[in-house]
């Protein structure tokens, strides 16, 4: 498989000095996504967790909501020049085929910062939420909400070494966390834990909160509804779009999560 990081000659500038030396970086290589055999997308992201990455890209997609909605995941050969298998195909087994939309099939490359590129328009993506998370009873106390930032800081092994990734956690409501996933990407982080819940047969996630270690993008917010996640916190600043869609989903969605406070843009009554 995929390194996580690769190591580079760079030269460090410090008050007037240099000096050569080895650097982490995070490694970004393509993923090739199939269901069936059939090319579904290609995205940019950080080797690791492939399995989870796809599971959780269906999962988004509308194509799984049970990990029995995907029996079977396996690489294919991709190869390098030197006839290398690369591990950068995953093909996919789901259980309907024939209910993937036409529309699911982008012949664009999703980049590791967006992965809507290519992707149909916002509304046809808000028609794709599942029913209404306003039900959720999930309630977090305000010290177990300040805690996630840490607690996810703490389980990003990767970053120590690149200060390169972002990172996403899934906790229970008290404070619990339950897995972590690094990527170059904010979205293919959010994916690996989706994708770790569904084959975990976990979905939909009630009771339960994503933190992410960057900003909340109307995305971010999508993925965590069609997951059925009522409380998505983010260490840096949502969108106006992802407040609209978080309100519109019924999520509670905190910004700028950081030491003791944050900002509650939607659904602060599930925090006491």
């Amino acid at each position: 498989m995929g390194r996580v990081t690769e190591r580079r000659r760079v030269t460090r500038l410090r008050d007037g000095r240099r000096d050569a030396r080895p650097d982490a970086l995070a490694a970004e290589e393509p993923l090739e996504i199939r269901v069936g055999g059939r090319a579904l997308t290609v995205t940019m992201r950080t080797p690791g967790h492939d399995f989870d990455l796809v599971a959780g890209y269906l999962v988004a997609e509308g194509i799984a909501a049970r990990a029995e909605d995907v029996p079977a995941l396996r690489y294919c050969a991709g190869t390098n020049a030197e006839g290398v298998n690369t591990y950068n195909v995953v093909d996919a087994r789901v259980s309907r085929p024939e209910t993937v939309p036409v529309s699911a099939y982008r012949s664009l490359l999703t980049s590791s910062a967006c992965g809507l590129c290519g992707a149909e328009t916002v509304d046809a993506v808000r028609k794709r939420l599942p029913a209404d998370l306003g039900d959720d009873p999930l309630v977090v106390t305000e010290d177990v909400l300040y805690s996630l930032p840490d607690t996810l800081r703490a389980g990003q092994r990767a970053f120590d070494s690149t200060g390169g990734l972002h990172g996403a956690g899934l906790f229970t409501a008290d404070g619990r966390l339950l897995c972590v996933r690094e990527d170059v990407g904010r979205h293919n982080a959010v994916d690996k834990v989706i994708g770790w819940a569904l084959r975990e047969d976990l979905l939909p996630l009630r009771g339960h909160v994503l933190m992410v270690s960057g900003r909340a993008s109307f995305e971010l917010v999508q993925k965590a509804a069609m997951a059925g996640i009522p409380m998505l916190a983010a260490v840096s600043a949502p969108s106006a779009l992802a407040v609209d869609l978080a309100e519109e989903a019924g999520m509670t969605l905190v910004g700028f999560l950081r030491g003791r406070g944050g900002n509650v843009y939607t659904g602060a009554d599930r925090i006491s």
